[in-house]
């Protein structure tokens, strides 16, 4: 049976370019408070999230041939962690220039050289089986497709080569399932929006959240996308779920 092929689709939007256009203003309209409502909202468990991720993938980062791109990088959290656990260059790309100013004054503040490129997630200016590793952290569920950006990231990969989805999910427990949507849907937008003065950006991340495959769907879209070996794994009672799957 043909799957609808799906993707952000912000309100007001009609297509996957307006969606893109729209998603790429959103972020840079909030990139300058960024970091501190993410670790804020999140109660700080979003870096116990990107060093979780960071231990999954460890025993490529710690080859010494291995090469590595983040994906939808932002402000680079997870590029600057990935890097400090490699003691290499990783690559970081987003499409949004604010969230790389601000990625590239981050590393700089620690003393990392980080390589970091502008480019659309779903058309990268990259030759393919160029990655051993390519990971996206909280960016995958933005990208106007998802199909599109599945099979970008398998072009990307070696053979052998891994990627690495952190992402919101559903929690499978229905009381934490409840939970989660009422601070979703009621309090993140009223924090978010006041701190950045920005509300629609925290009408829409919430929103996109809900809308977004849980955790064994987008395992499956992974399968038919061919990535093999996939497997997803919890953290924090279901709110967000790391998928790891490998191209053959």
């Amino acid at each position: 049976m043909r799957t609808v092929d799906r993707g952000a689709m912000p309100a007001g939007a009609h297509s996957q370019r307006e969606a893109s256009t729209w998603v790429r203003g959103m972020f840079g309209r909030v990139a300058h408070r960024y970091d501190l409502l993410n670790h804020l909202l999140s109660f700080h468990i979003d870096k116990y999230w990107r060093a979780q991720t960071v231990r999954r993938v460890s025993q490529i980062l710690d080859r010494t041939d291995a090469r590595v791109l983040d994906l939808c990088c932002g402000t680079g959290d997870l590029t600057l962690a990935l890097q400090r656990r490699a003691r290499r260059i990783v690559f970081g790309s987003d499409f949004c220039h604010p969230m790389l100013v601000a990625a590239s004054e981050k590393s700089a503040k620690r003393g990392a050289y980080t390589p970091l490129f502008e480019a659309d997630a779903l058309e990268l200016p990259l030759a393919d089986a160029s990655f051993d590793l390519v990971t996206v952290a909280f960016g995958f569920r933005n990208l106007a497709s998802y199909d599109a950006g599945l099979a970008e990231m398998r072009r990307l990969l070696k053979p052998g080569g891994t990627v690495a989805i952190l992402e919101f999910s559903q929690p499978p427990n229905a009381l934490m399932r409840a939970v989660n949507s009422i601070y979703c849907q009621r309090i993140l937008p009223l924090i978010g929006g006041w701190i950045s003065g920005q509300p629609d950006a925290y009408t829409y991340l919430p929103e996109s959240v809900s809308r977004f495959p849980d955790a064994p769907e987008l395992a499956a879209n992974m399968r038919r996308a061919g990535f093999k070996d996939v497997i997803f794994e919890y953290f924090t009672g279901g709110t967000v779920a790391l998928h790891l799957g490998r191209v053959s």
